[in-house]
């Protein structure tokens, strides 16, 4: 699911800003003996994602706590949805909630966004993909958080996927050169993508022989004369201000992929609780 490694380093420093040298609070209020059960319920509407993380951050807390799914990971929750269950030593669930709420709200706030873009194009053949606008450290998470709301992912890095944009065409001396050098750079598994604005630059890209064109914040109308341009020498994506409101009308373009930055860089953390009860 995720790189482990990654997530454990991302736990850590978690852990670090939140608990520091201890909860003074707990620990002056809580016996070690004391047993209680945590509950995780859901407080709006929206997707689930993150679960297998929640659980991580229980368990490095403390490997004797028990922590049970409710729910399925992907699965679409009401207000008042108990989500997961936790039971054992009262202090280590109360030391890690936050730590656990923050990843599981800010994952299913992605998730839950997603799958809204990815309803809203239903019946087209498009899919919904995301972008490098990521949390710093978070990208695993945000991308696998898409994943898990219907959603693809885009290249992870600047190390899986060429994509040639404005800075470089400028840098390179224009698209052709641009291309025509990463042709010669990249290995045969690579394809080579240019953002493009104009026409002209369509044409421009396509004759210098390139997989994948970004159509970079066009209108609607020229999207359409695009793409019916292109046919199939090309895969094409549509990029900048992609709205709820519009990412039907682009769709609707016939574009293969629909590239959203909002999916991580705006989401709205879902509103998650965790109430804690006496056993």
């Amino acid at each position: 699911m995720l790189y482990t490694q990654a997530l454990d380093a991302l736990l850590e420093l978690a852990f670090l800003e939140d608990i520091g040298s201890g909860d003074i609070t707990t620990e002056a209020t809580i016996t070690s003996s004391q047993k209680a059960k945590g509950i995780l319920s859901s407080k709006s509407d929206g997707v689930v994602a993150g679960l297998p993380i929640v659980e991580q951050t229980f368990k490095k807390l403390d490997s004797e706590l028990s922590f049970q799914s409710l729910v399925n990971e992907g699965d679409t929750v009401n207000p008042g949805t108990d989500i997961a269950e936790i039971n054992g030593c009262a202090k280590t669930i109360l030391i890690g909630e936050r730590t656990a709420l923050n990843f599981l709200q800010r994952l299913s706030g992605v998730a839950t966004l997603t799958s809204q873009f990815v309803e809203a194009v239903q019946g087209y053949n498009v899919r919904i993909v995301d972008t490098r606008k990521t949390t710093p450290g978070w990208r695993a998470l945000q991308k696998y958080a898409v994943r898990v709301g219907g959603g693809d992912n885009h290249r992870f890095g600047l190390y899986d996927g060429i994509l040639i944009k404005d800075n470089h065409i400028v840098a390179a001396g224009g698209i052709r050169n641009a291309v025509q050098k990463a042709k010669e750079a990249a290995p045969h598994t690579i394809k080579i993508e240019v953002e493009v604005e104009t026409v002209d630059q369509v044409n421009e890209a396509l004759d210098a022989g390139c997989d994948i064109l970004l159509l970079d914040n066009m209108s609607i109308d020229l999207m359409k004369m695009v793409i019916q341009q292109v046919g199939k020498r090309a895969i094409t994506e549509a990029s900048g201000g992609i709205t709820l409101e519009r990412v039907k009308a682009v769709a609707s373009t016939g574009v293969d992929l629909i590239s959203v930055g909002a999916l991580t860089h705006s989401a709205m953390p879902l509103d998650i609780s965790l109430n804690l009860h006496h056993i």
